[in-house]
């Protein structure tokens, strides 16, 4: 069975809405405690004399997700390198009894899923702070802006209110930036770092059991909609290890011995990833190849471009951006408009679809809530 980031996809998804539902206990308790008594003339005085009281609800909220998130990096790495054990083992029936014996041996996990699972927690680890001072800064913001709109005749205070928290709806809790010098909001992040531990996890896994079986050589499958830094590796074969650059190599046949076969080996796993394949995200995986018996993978059909691919993307992310919006709104209007948007780009979305034949993926158009 190939194996590929989106093996243990689910298993990011997981993590990330603990975050996100996380981040929409935020907004909503930053609207609950602005809008009480928003017509009042003393609303500053009591907004800034319930600080305290804020920020203390407001910590107990990211005290949970530390230690919820903490637990749950370190069981979704776990699962995909069991997964990626049981993908390697599946697809090694096809040789000697006691190569297959090596492969279903126990290998000792604990320390790569521990180390793995330590790089996303450190990596997300300054969110938790992050997230209670972005909050109260905004909250901050609110009661300084909305004090001062009307006396300007810009905004009514509830203008000014809700311009404000429709903002930090908008851009998340922000300030992520990752090796490459992207930037990210939480929750992207903390699904961008997590996808990255289980996918590096699961194929860790499967190597590993290949090894284990004396496999020494992998092939990447071709996908639909690839990007620019993985088509350059489509369909070629590539060692588990090593330095990699291209070679040929004489090899036994995987099942006759005796029989030697000639094969052309691109470079190395490692190589290739350095490269950026199996980034994630990444639709391709790689299996293991048995020389004498594995074929070349076929070309499969696109369903549309890689870079309508990422529009979908972008439509997805508003589509949560808006619903995130109704977390934040003062009155029935603004939850009337933010409901309209979530429609309208789920429209757009379906319109795409139909037009590419790229499938719908409903999940990633929701957004967590706190249960």
């Amino acid at each position: 069975m190939p194996v590929s980031p989106a093996l243990a996809e689910d298993l990011a998804r997981t993590v990330a809405s603990l975050y996100e539902a996380a981040e929409v206990t935020l907004l909503e308790r930053l609207r609950a405690a602005l809008a009480a008594d928003l017509d009042s003339p003393a609303w500053v005085n009591q907004k800034l004399a319930a600080l305290g009281n804020l920020e203390a609800g407001l910590a107990e909220v990211i005290a949970a997700l530390e230690a919820d998130a903490s637990g749950a990096v370190h069981q979704a790495v776990a699962e995909a390198y069991e997964r990626g054990q049981q993908a390697a083992v599946a697809e090694l029936g096809a040789l000697g009894v006691g190569q297959v014996a090596a492969a279903t041996e126990a290998l000792p996990a604990a320390a790569a899923v521990d180390r793995l699972a330590a790089a996303v927690i450190s990596d997300t680890g300054p969110a938790h702070l992050r997230m209670l001072r972005q909050a109260l800064d905004v909250y901050r913001e609110v009661i300084s802006t909305a004090s001062v709109a009307p006396l300007l005749g810009t905004q009514t205070r509830r203008q000014a209110a809700q311009s404000a928290l429709d903002r930090f709806a908008a851009r998340g809790v922000t300030g992520f930036v990752d090796t490459a010098g992207r930037s990210w909001n939480l929750v992207s992040y903390a699904e961008m770092a997590t996808r990255s531990a289980v996918g590096r996890a699961a194929i860790e896994a499967h190597t590993d059991r290949l090894g284990a079986a004396g496999v020494d050589l992998v092939v990447v499958s071709r996908a639909p909609e690839e990007c620019e830094l993985c088509r350059p590796w489509e369909g070629k074969i590539l060692t588990r290890e090593g330095a990699g650059g291209p070679s040929t190599v004489e090899m036994e046949h995987a099942t006759e011995d005796g029989r030697m076969v000639r094969v052309r080996v691109a470079g190395s796993l490692p190589e290739a990833r350095g490269a950026g394949l199996l980034h994630p995200n990444c639709r391709h995986s790689v299996s293991a190849y048995l020389p004498g018996l594995t074929r070349q993978p076929a070309p499969v059909p696109a369903r549309g471009t890689y870079e309508q691919s990422q529009q979908q993307r972008y439509l997805e992310r508003q589509v949560r951006a808006w619903k995130r919006r109704t977390a934040t709104a003062l009155d029935e209007n603004a939850r009337r408009l933010a409901n309209a948007r979530v429609r309208a780009y789920q429209a757009r979305i379906r319109q795409l679809v139909d037009e590419t034949g790229m499938p719908r993926k409903s999940h990633r158009e929701q957004i967590e809530q706190a249960r």
